[in-house]
């Protein structure tokens, strides 16, 4: 069992782990290694009753939630995915420490049906630090499209603990999980728990030991305490003083060192690993079948999407065409959108007409706020309608993680850490998000490299705008119908110069302000699943899809208000916005841009989406205002106020480039607890979006000028 307080079980989980839990309530933790559908598993059972937060003291974040069954309540403790409870990472650290002082009533440890002999390592070392364990062996469904047989009696016989199948993307099994956790927490199973028994020479090492641990922390499991301070794992020593005090782990290791125990530590380590994994391969023989002449359609289709010959070209090319598809199919959607919504604003000047109200009004609220609100839904809106849920239908099918196994060895290659593929990938949704998917990098100085670049792949924000610009602009000018392929291939483009500049960034922040060896980790790949069409929409259309629009209709809808009245006061012969945009018009000239283009991002620092509406409302309030029969139409205006391809391009990729959204800065001052990283992380994605405009620039006028 975990350690007994003798304060209540509510005082004790709020203070040491911030689980508030009254006596009523039970609580439940939830293990297992990563890519098992732990989350999944922890989604239906607990749905809408969740909160998030991080450990105390760690940088890692939890998720709780709670259920009821039969009347009672239960509180169910995410823990963080893991292989091991060796604590080498702050991951295992956490998930260790909660199972042995946090006192959860059992320990529910999700598995993989297709691949348990390699999760039951995990499994052995919670049940050697608690009596009270829960295997969930999900993904039966994907075990049994693969032929493999599972013997739940069997398993529940060898290793004396309750065994429940479930398949937690469709419902099955969570019933009787409910009930075996019901029937655990009020002590109505009776377990029988394997006990993993070593060599002799590491038996009689835990006989010597165990007798001290007994008398000096009785409360605790001595068996399991005994095998680590066995294989020196050092860092239950630093939880033990940080939950029990000074004293008495000093009382502990003084009585255990006049022992004068003879202790090769590699070797006990190497030996008690050895020893689970011989037994995970025994249970698995003995209590699962396969049929090994069934095609493994998962291993052929990897065998070519994460070979080194194919896999990132596969990758680019199912990238370029989802942005094909993307820009495609937003064309009429736009321009339907946009005859409708700016026919509405011909409506709404007629009533403000009728009304006889001051033209400031008008100017503000349909001029300025609607005719915001209207751009932001009809361009961004169709862009984002299909990209998600195609974006969300690759990540369904387990395809993302397969880019980043395809990018694993060139982020060695920059000596960044292999982890740091995932967080780039979490950073296509939101920066923001990125950033703190870095938590999951243990090494400090390989985390801020990965937090200080998450910046340079697009986000949510910058998708639609990227692709809004390449539509309206590369599609409209190209007069010939086989360039209709070249919006696409743009942001293609565009996203593979960000993988470039993360790579390189990377590369020499490890050779200069990160110095530092490359960690090692193990990249899992998930089974193939078929996708889940209800979570599929949902999670697209309303997650990414209204969550990216609401946010940029509340920032953008006030900011096409603010740029309305700088755009008709007037300072001399110009407007305020005008006046701004000549002063900076020098420099954003220097890199391909003009004033209002720089200005529209620096007005944009709240939020990426509003990038385009600022612009295009700087624009129309000291130009010609215009009727927005189409697509075609935000061309014209475009190309009335000087855009080039040089323009365009240079827009996308100083969209690409540039400094973090307030969101995101915030979000890394939070993570890193320092202004100066938060500065840095602003000031060198500006640097390098200046100098990289300044340098496509000049290679454009030169080469205009030799041909």
């Amino acid at each position: 069992m975990g350690l007994t307080y003798k304060t209540s079980k509510k005082e004790s989980l709020k203070d040491m782990f911030n689980i508030e839990a009254s006596e009523s309530q039970h609580v439940i933790s939830l293990a297992g290694n990563p890519n098992t559908g732990k989350s999944t598993v922890f989604n239906s059972l607990t749905g809408l009753h969740q909160h998030t937060g991080n450990w105390p003291g760690k940088t890692v974040v939890n998720a709780r939630g709670e259920f009821q069954y039969k009347n009672n309540d239960y509180i169910l403790v995410d823990l963080p995915g893991t292989y091991s409870l060796f604590a080498s990472s702050v991951e295992e650290l956490v998930a260790r420490d909660f199972i042995c002082f946090g006192n959860p009533e059992a320990c529910i440890v999700v598995t993989d049906a297709t691949c348990l002999e390699r999760n039951l390592n995990l499994v052995f070392q919670i049940m050697e630090l608690t009596d009270k364990v829960i295997l969930c062996v999900n993904l039966i469904d994907e075990a049994k499209r693969k032929n493999i047989i599972i013997d739940k009696q069997g398993l529940e016989k060898h290793l004396g603990i309750p065994v429940v199948l479930t398949a937690a993307r469709n419902g099955t099994g969570l019933e009787e999980l409910k009930n075996i956790v019901h029937e655990v927490s009020f002590d109505k199973y009776k377990y029988s728990n394997m006990k993993i028994r070593y060599e002799d020479e590491i038996e009689k090492l835990i006989s010597e030991v165990e007798p001290i641990i007994k008398e000096t922390i009785p409360n605790m499991n001595s068996r399991w305490l005994a095998l680590r301070i066995i294989d020196g794992d050092l860092s239950i020593t630093n939880s033990l003083k940080e939950y029990l005090g000074d004293e008495t782990v000093e009382n502990t290791n003084s009585k255990v060192k006049n022992l004068n125990l003879n202790i090769d530590r590699e070797i006990i380590r190497e030996s008690i690993t050895h020893e689970t994994y011989r037994l995970a391969k025994e249970l698995t023989n003995k209590c699962i079948k396969s049929d090994s002449s069934k095609w493994k359609r998962d291993e052929k289709i990897d065998d070519i999407i994460t070979s080194k010959v194919f896999g990132i070209p596969l990758m680019l090319l199912l990238l370029g065409l989802v942005f094909w598809l993307t820009v495609e199919g937003a064309n009429i959607p736009s321009q339907m959108l946009a005859n409708l919504l700016f026919g509405f604003e011909e409506k709404l000047t007629q009533w403000f007409i009728a009304m006889n109200a001051p033209q400031w009004l008008h100017g503000i609220l349909v001029l300025g706020m609607y005719r915001t609100l209207a751009w932001v839904v009809s361009v961004m809106l169709p862009p984002m309608a299909i990209f998600f849920p195609l974006f969300t239908l690759l990540e369904d099918l387990g395809y993302l993680p397969r880019i980043a196994f395809n990018l694993d060895h060139l982020f060695k290659k920059a000596c960044a850490h292999g982890k740091q593929c995932l967080t780039m990938c979490m950073g296509f949704g939101c920066n923001a998000a990125g950033v703190i998917g870095c938590r999951i990098i243990d090494s400090p100085r390989e985390r801020i490299i990965a937090i200080i670049t998450n910046n340079f792949v697009p986000c949510n924000g910058r998708f639609p705008t990227l692709i809004a610009i390449s539509t309206v602009f590369f599609a409209m000018i190209s007069e010939k119908k086989f360039l209709s392929i070249l919006p696409s291939l743009s942001v293609t483009l565009i996203v593979i110069i960000g993988i470039g500049v993360t790579l390189l960034v990377s590369f020499i922040l490890s050779k200069t302000l990160l110095k530092g060896v490359p960690s090692t980790f193990t990249l899992e790949l998930p089974p193939y699943r078929k996708p889940q069409i209800g979570r599929v929409i949902y999670t697209s259309l309303i997650d990414r899809t209204i969550f990216v629009l609401s946010r940029a209709v509340l920032v953008a809808v006030p900011a096409g208000a603010l740029t309305w009245i700088l755009g008709n006061i007037y300072i001399g012969n110009l407007s305020i916005i005008a006046y701004v945009a000549n002063l900076l018009d020098p420099l954003a000239k220097a890199i391909g841009l003009d004033g209002f283009i720089l200005m529209a991002f620096i007005l944009g620092l709240p939020a990426n989406e509003i990038v385009l509406p600022i612009l295009l409302m700087s624009y129309l309030s000291t130009g010609s205002m215009i009727e927005f029969e189409s697509l075609e139409s935000l061309t014209e205006v475009l190309r009335n106020n000087g855009w080039t391809y040089l323009t365009a391009l240079n827009t996308m990729l100083f969209s690409l480039l540039h400094w973090p959204c307030s969101t995101t800065l915030w979000t890394i001052k939070k993570e890193t607890g320092s202004w100066k990283w938060t500065a840095f992380s602003f000031a060198l994605p500006t640097i390098i979006a200046f100098g990289v405009c300044f340098l496509t620039t000049n290679l454009f006028k030169l080469f205009g000028l030799l041909f």
